[in-house]
């Protein structure tokens, strides 16, 4: 692993852990100065591919995918995965973790200059690639996400809270500013792609039109409806104010199980949000207690306010 400048305190950072994370937040810098630059950067939104899933693949996925691959390999990582590549890669031979990740999540939004991020989870490395990653999500001893938007923030727990950190651009640090965050218990705030509606099952449009029934329904207060399009985004503004947020398997061929990866999306949110006192699920089952059965395998996901994600949770097990 390529040496990195302290860009991060250790103070609240387990010590075996730091180095990685430190690495992780270097390059975040440098990805945030490229994203800064916008159209100066050249074409970052150009597509340059698809991956293995027949996502389209922005010049900015490649590169950020990149950055971190070469800022991880020969050190403390032995099993990396990302979104952008069809297999696990092996970067180290003796390293200790496994590290999945998205490079670039939400990189739609990258030629509109809305947030976009990096997710990101770490497993205690297993002699294979597979046996890393394709197990339980509980088992996973950090999770987080970088945010670049108007400042660039920090969100990750290493199994004993959600800690902040918001990158001071001057010094080139990330500082703390939160040593707890707290996801507000409820809301009056949703997130869900509503162009979909059709495809919805029957305990997701339930839930909705809960919300859209206002302080006439069942829930007894009016709502707003959010969707940024940006997972990263989605998840700051509900640990910020609070909300749910919900991606569905629907009808359509393709998406019976939503369209998010299980491993190095909705894993690692889902422990950033239940460590911030927030609930994730699949609708029904907590994502805490379910297993990917292969690296880019989708999952459902509902998440956000405790009281709201019980909401969802309680319609499904009234459909059964």
């Amino acid at each position: 692993m390529t040496t990195q400048a302290t860009v991060i305190a250790p103070d609240l950072i387990p010590e075996a852990l730091y180095p990685t994370l430190n690495a992780l937040c270097a390059v975040s810098i440098d990805v945030a100065g490229v994203i800064a630059r916008g159209a100066l950067g050249g074409a970052l939104a150009a597509q340059v591919g698809e991956n293995t899933d027949g996502d389209q693949q922005k010049a900015l996925d490649v590169m950020a995918d990149e950055m971190f691959e070469a800022a991880l390999r020969g050190g403390d990582v032995r099993w990396y995965a990302s979104e952008e590549q069809e297999a696990a890669l092996q970067t180290s031979e003796t390293g200790r973790y496994a590290l999945a990740i998205d490079p670039l999540d939400g990189s739609s939004n990258i030629d509109v200059n809305v947030s976009i991020g990096t997710i990101f989870s770490i497993f205690e490395a297993k002699d294979g690639a597979e046996e890393s990653f394709l197990r339980p999500a509980s088992e996973q001893i950090a999770g987080g996400y970088i945010l670049y938007g108007p400042a660039t923030c920090l969100v990750v727990t290493f199994g004993n809270g959600t800690l902040q950190y918001v990158l001071d651009p001057a010094k080139r640090e990330f500082v703390l500013v939160e040593q707890a965050m707290q996801v507000p218990q409820t809301s009056k705030e949703f997130a869900i792609n509503a162009s979909n509606e059709r495809h919805w099952t029957k305990p997701v449009k339930a839930y909705i039109d809960a919300c859209l029934a206002g302080k006439d329904g069942p829930t007894g207060m009016e709502h707003n409806m959010r969707w940024v399009g940006s997972l990263v985004a989605e998840t700051h503004r509900i640990l910020t104010r609070g909300g749910v947020f919900l991606y569905p398997g629907d009808s359509r061929p393709g998406y019976e199980s939503g369209r998010l990866r299980m491993v190095y999306e909705c894993a690692p949110i889902a422990m950033v949000i239940e460590q911030a006192g927030g609930k994730a699920t699949d609708g029904a089952t907590p994502i805490l207690e379910r297993q990917a059965d292969g690296l880019h395998a989708r999952v459902p996901l509902v998440f956000g306010s405790a009281e709201m994600v019980q909401q969802v949770t309680d319609q499904h097990v009234m459909d059964h």
